[in-house]
């Protein structure tokens, strides 16, 4: 009896982790399973010294269609304490992508519907193929948005949050593009191999800069002025006695490339 295949699929490419969501048959739709897979690929992912960035991507024709609405349909009949903890389990995992040291770029091709256009606001960088499509369309469906909400406010400004929250209508790449959903819009197919080529200029970077710059770029927008250049004082002060830092900047007088610990 063959087992059923992982609803993640991992594959190393030197110091790049390609993770691929592998639903194609249900449009690769999040259910707990992907969740949790995804979950900890990534949770490993943040203690292995080999991995410098990771790129998020899905199998068949779309990134992700959003929840699995027949998981959400029986989730529906079950205790407002089983469906938190289903909830919290998604916050989760967008939280780990969006403050965890190693970089995320998203590989967009096809549809980024509800949850999938979460995960795809969560990461670092997006790419999209240019026939991809990007949506919040959970209003259309009676549902609220709340979890993705939280890092959609924080890619795109208000007027654009409300437009996609409230019309739950989906926009193509060129358009997500210019709201600041996405990075980059290539030819349909070339989506993974550009992010790839991203992720692998990222890794580039020494790990301690790249971990400490995600720190401050999640904890920034919660600060006032005053307490945000009392924390960037600190960081500055704290990067200059690193050995990345020294390395850095040997490297750059000597006019070679560094070899950096991290």
């Amino acid at each position: 009896m063959s087992s059923s295949p992982s609803a993640v699929l991992s594959e190393r490419r030197g110091p790049l982790l390609l993770l691929r969501l592998n639903r194609p048959d249900a449009r690769n739709a999040l259910n707990t399973e992907m969740v949790a897979a995804l979950h900890a690929e990534l949770e490993s992912a943040q203690t292995d010294q080999g991995v410098r960035c990771i790129v998020l991507c899905g199998a068949g024709r779309a990134f992700s269609s959003g929840a699995d609405l027949k998981a959400l349909r029986e989730l529906g009949v079950l205790s407002s304490e089983a469906n938190k903890a289903d909830s919290q389990r998604l916050a989760d995992l967008l939280h780990l992508i969006y403050t965890g040291p190693k970089p995320v770029v998203a590989a967009v091709e096809g549809a980024a519907v509800a949850g999938g256009a979460g995960l795809a606001s969560a990461c670092d960088l997006v790419v999209a193929g240019e026939g991809a499509r990007l949506g919040y369309t959970e209003v259309r469906l009676g549902f609220v948005a709340a979890i993705v909400m939280v890092f959609l406010l924080r890619c795109v400004g208000e007027k654009h949050a409300r437009e996609l929250l409230l019309t739950g209508r989906l926009v193509t790449a060129g358009e997500a593009q210019r709201m600041g959903l996405v990075n980059e819009v290539v030819p349909d197919g070339q989506a993974e191999a550009r992010a790839l080529e991203l992720a692998a200029e990222i890794a580039g970077a020494s790990s301690t800069a790249l971990a400490s710059t995600r720190e401050m770029l999640s904890l920034l927008p919660g600060m006032g002025l005053a307490e945000g250049l009392r924390y960037a004082v600190g960081m500055n002060a704290w990067t200059r006695t690193t050995h990345d830092l020294k390395e850095g900047v040997a490297a750059f007088l000597e006019k070679r490339e560094p070899d950096w610990r991290s």
